[in-house]
């Protein structure tokens, strides 16, 4: 993290923190390979498009907060949005420091001095305690398929931000989500991915368990898309 970051930092981490397996897969190859591939096809780049549509809709609900943790930040995709607000402070953690690394070569380096980069787990960020206005997690939840785990992390979400967060998943309740489960239904218990669909009634129970409260949510595309980002509130 950057001198200017530090002094929210902890000093220890716990050993028992949750790993989660797929995270280990992201060498460097893997994170430049990460970055290339929203940039890679017309469709990539719609769905970039539509995705920091909906993610401007997200924070604007959210008050449009001036501290943000973007959590996990991976190569720095949701950077130039969360730079739109000129006074906005930047904080963007991952658990890859390979990802770290090639958010801060291939961004714009106007962009990277603006962003405050760390290592650390979405389970325990080491920040001390309301840290943030804004937790801006996208593209994790729907890899946590454990519900003790997602409770965990959103736990230690309500602990750093003082204010709100902005999470996206996987829901059902529309076209892709059942076409989704029918096709993990055929799947050896070998082959199951380490990504799902949570059901919405069940995610917004956690929700409200972790002691937040539902301020709103944005879907990519309502009825067919499973994507949603809920935004929630402390409270």
């Amino acid at each position: 993290m950057t001198s200017n970051g530090e002094s929210r930092v902890k000093d220890s981490r716990s050993p028992q923190t949750i790993q989660l397996k797929f995270s280990e897969k992201y060498d460097l190859d893997h994170a430049q390979h990460y970055f290339r591939k929203h940039r890679a096809s017309l469709s990539r780049r719609v769905t970039t498009w539509r995705e920091l549509a909906i993610a401007r809709q997200a924070l604007a609900l959210a008050g449009d907060p001036c501290v943000v943790l973007d959590l996990p930040c991976g190569t720095g995709r949701f950077w130039p949005l969360l730079a739109e607000k000129p006074d906005r402070r930047i904080l963007a953690a991952d658990s890859s420091e390979k990802m770290l690394q090639v958010a801060g070569q291939m961004q714009p380096m106007n962009l990277v001095e603006r962003v405050e980069r760390f290592q650390c787990s979405a389970f325990e960020t080491g920040l001390d305690d309301g840290s943030v206005d804004n937790i801006f997690c996208m593209r994790l939840l729907h890899h946590i398929v454990e519900p003790s785990h997602r409770l965990a992390m959103l736990r230690e979400f309500h602990r750093v931000t003082r204010d709100t967060v902005c999470v996206s998943l996987w829901v059902d309740g529309n076209y892709k989500a059942y076409r989704r489960t029918k096709l993990e239904a055929r799947r050896s218990e070998a082959n199951q991915q380490n990504r799902g669909v949570v059901k919405r009634r069940t995610v917004e129970s956690e929700f409200r368990q972790a002691g937040f409260r539902i301020e709103g949510h944005v879907d990519f595309l309502r009825f067919y898309s499973m994507w949603r980002i809920y935004v929630l509130r402390k409270g």
